[in-house]
């Protein structure tokens, strides 16, 4: 029979709580992951863009970016509701069970309402914040040109405001095996 859903907060009823994470976990994997897929809605259509993200720990939000003008935004406007996804993948996990093939992986999904960052130098900071996280030996008129305002004016800048959060990981070596059914080679455990 199926859960009611209703009324309930996007992360209810993790149907394996042994590989829920805490909030510390979640946050280190948010500020190590690479790439995070965003989703948004309009007009009842979901779409989902990958994307470089900064989990902007000290005022507990998610920035990204895209250009100026296009569907990210436009469905932002509409409809500021998000949720994120980052993932790790590890090897596959072999079973001598069909239902329980399974693959290592480490997971976060975050869900909250994303809004455009106006101000010029909030916009700076943030992008800067971004691009410390993927090269954190390079400055900013050292290395590389500083943002122009010319190039802010080019880039919508976002910052989802989190109000939940999941993290899970199973690595474990092996998938559950069934004494039912003769035992895998240890070649599929390689």
């Amino acid at each position: 029979m199926p859960r009611n859903y209703a009324d309930q907060t996007p992360t209810a009823f993790q149907r394996l709580p042994e590989y829920n994470r805490d909030d510390d976990w979640i946050r280190a994997f948010l500020r190590e992951a690479r790439v995070a897929h965003i989703a948004s809605a309009r007009d009842g259509q979901p779409f989902l863009n990958p994307s470089m993200f900064w989990y902007d720990g000290a005022n507990h939000r998610i920035i990204f970016h895209s250009n100026a003008a296009g569907r990210v935004r436009s469905n932002i406007e509409a409809n500021p509701k998000v949720c994120l996804e980052t993932s790790e993948l590890g090897k596959m996990l072999a079973s001598n069970v069909a239902l329980e093939f399974s693959l290592q992986y480490r997971s976060v999904i975050v869900f909250g309402t994303a809004h455009i960052l106006d101000d010029a130098e909030e916009k700076r900071t943030a992008l800067y914040g971004l691009i410390k996280k993927y090269f954190p030996a390079m400055s900013a008129g050292k290395e590389y040109r500083e943002i122009t305002d010319k190039e802010l004016r080019a880039t919508s800048v976002y910052a989802i405001e989190i109000e939940s959060w999941s993290g899970k990981e199973n690595w474990k070596d092996r998938a559950d095996q069934s004494d039912e059914w003769p035992a895998l080679d240890e070649k599929w455990f390689e």
